[in-house]
């Protein structure tokens, strides 16, 4: 019986050539079992997605080594042995074998290997075919256990966490079709009572017993550790949907209230857990521990033993909403707010070509508050418009400050949709002008893609008349609306602006970089000139010169600064590179 199924295997195996190549690729992307092809001398030569999902190593990692990268240690070296000798006299081997992850696991595998050969009969390609079996098998020598084990509950720590979830969300990010995870972060509640009333003995003895109850919940690619006293950290892989997440922080929740039988006697606890959701609400691991922590926090702020998704609104509860909405009335009507700008750099000659202005508000009653919370506000109750007034009047303000130093650079303000909706908008800009004694050209006006893309007509006029005045026009954010370059040449641009979405990753994926060059190749062609903003690192500068990118913007240069520290800067950086150029 086990020689038919080996044959089987074998017509199997060989009968996929008869397919197209693309339905091949496409079935070689998407299984779940991992796949490895080497060549006649048992080299790598090709993986698949779920090849680095189970083993954590990235493609370019494995290419050109030798299968006994994954080697486990486990088997003697007559098993692999008789392993290849079964492989040259029958065309095939299958089995269960121990490998190991990069990040040292050991797990258990179904494997089945195929020799290849050509009509001529002689071997050109070995592929591996291999399904993951291990369930909670976490094989780890002393030393790890001590660096990575929580020692109490016998769960990885945070940093093993850690590692672990940016190994998968590297390995999920090469993955072509959508994948989810979800992020669980438990707090067992009223804990800190237990540790008085019945000690810390109890309190561990607990612990332990929650460990337990919350792995038996867990598939073999799932993540546990302990964050930290009473705090618990899940990842769940492979999420389907919203559902799937919430009806498992439900049986986290049913698990953990059973009662738990310590010295004979009953003790009932139960948890709050909060969840967030990958790649929604991050795209990392702390992002998404962060936000998973604020979803426990409102769950339990709300109401004890139950869960709560992260949602974009959740620092600001009612009482927070209309302490904002009074404190951004009064520091709109006392101007209370500051620009600071962050400086854009020519990639030609490293010049400063401009600056953006970027508004602060440090509140009186509310500390410091981010613009990711109050914009948002202001755009959603209309008090955008006064608050871009302002801004615009500081803009100018600052703009005669710089004069009065020697520095005649424009400054890109960002244009709120809603505002530039407004039929008194032209109106309102020209009047502020007037006021301060500002010549238009010196500003440049940065509007969203979707901004420029509704109302096409009206838009047209309004830009048309900027121009007119003396703005320079921006597209902000480009790629993360329509990204139609032909559509956008319709309008009187100056420049584009590419998102930092994009720019992160063009040091890491490919086809981040394809994206970019291909929008900076176009933009040129339309005669606009293109700014990468978000920009962090030397190579990232490296790759954006070669592609023939004109500005850059981003850390890599400078943090959003004061006007008198941007003073400043703009003195050091004359200095710096004078007579380089």
């Amino acid at each position: 019986m086990n020689g038919v199924n080996e044959r089987n295997s074998l017509e199997r195996l060989n009968s996929i050539s008869k397919y197209p190549t693309a339905l091949i690729t496409k079935i070689f992307e998407n299984v779940s079992e991992g796949i490895m092809i080497t060549n006649k001398n048992k080299k790598i030569e090709m993986v698949n997605p779920a090849f680095e999902f189970v083993t954590g190593y990235k493609r370019d990692e494995v290419i050109g080594k030798s299968p006994a990268v994954l080697q486990s240690g486990v088997h003697e070296l007559q098993f692999y042995l008789d392993m290849w000798q079964e492989i040259r006299q029958k065309g095939i081997w299958q089995g269960e074998i121990w490998n190991r992850r990069k990040t040292g696991d050991l797990y258990p595998e179904w494997l089945t290997i195929v020799g290849i050969a050509n009509d001529e009969g002689e071997i050109t390609n070995y592929c591996g075919i291999f399904s993951d079996l291990s369930e909670r098998k976490i094989v780890e020598n002393e030393r790890e256990k001590r660096l990575l084990t929580d020692s109490l509950t016998d769960v990885s720590n945070r940093f093993a966490y850690i590692e672990r979830m940016n190994s998968l969300l590297e390995s999920t990010s090469t993955i072509s079709h959508s994948v989810q995870h979800a992020v669980y972060f438990l707090d067992l509640d009223r804990f800190k009572q237990i540790n008085d009333t019945l000690g810390h003995a109890v309190g561990d003895t607990i612990l332990v017993e929650v460990a337990k109850r919350l792995k038996t919940l867990l598939k073999n690619k799932d993540i546990i550790a302990r964050n930290g006293g009473d705090e618990f950290i899940i990842t769940l892989t492979n999420v389907k949907n919203d559902k799937e997440a919430a009806n498992f922080a439900e049986l986290i929740i049913g698990t953990i209230e059973q009662p738990l039988d310590i010295n004979g006697q009953d003790i009932f606890i139960s948890t709050s857990v909060g969840v967030s959701m990958y790649p929604a609400d991050g795209e990392s691991t702390e992002q998404l521990i962060r936000c998973a922590d604020k979803a426990m926090t409102y769950s339990k702020k709300n109401d004890l033993n139950g869960y709560a998704f992260y949602f974009d609104e959740l620092k600001t509860d009612s009482q927070r909403v209309l302490l904002l909405d009074s404190e951004l009335r009064r520091a709109i009507e006392n101007r209370e707010f500051e620009l600071h700008f962050q400086p854009k750099i020519s990639v030609e000659n490293e010049e400063i070509q401009g600056v953006e202005a970027l508004v602060r508000w440090n509140s009186e009653r509310l500390g410091f508050v981010s613009p990711v919370e109050f914009i948002p506000y202001a755009e959603e109750t209309g008090l955008i418009i006064p608050l871009s007034e302002v801004i615009i009047e500081k803009a100018c303000e600052a703009v005669i400050e710089m004069r009065q130093c020697g520095y005649k650079i424009p400054v890109a303000i960002n244009i709120s949709s809603i505002h530039f909706k407004q039929q008194n908008f032209l109106e309102s800009i020209q009047s502020i002008l007037e006021r301060y004694n500002t010549p238009a050209n010196n500003f440049e006006i940065e509007v969203t893609e979707r901004t420029v893309m509704n109302s096409a007509n009206e838009t047209v006029s309004k830009l048309v008349r900027l121009k007119k005045m003396g703005f320079k026009i921006s597209i902000d954010d480009f790629g993360t609306g329509y990204s139609s370059l032909s559509y956008l040449v319709r309008f009187p641009l100056d420049c584009l602006k590419i998102d930092r979405s994009f720019i992160q990753h063009i040091g890491s994926l490919d086809e981040k970089q394809a994206v970019v060059d291909a929008i900076i190749q176009m933009s040129h062609r339309l005669k606009m000139k293109v700014v990468a903003e978000g920009v962090e690192h030397a190579q990232q500068v490296d790759i954006l010169r070669k592609m023939n990118c004109d500005i850059i913007q981003g850390y890599y240069y400078s943090k959003p600064l004061p006007l008198h520290e941007l003073i400043e800067f703009m003195e050091y950086w004359k200095i710096e590179h004078q007579g380089r150029n």
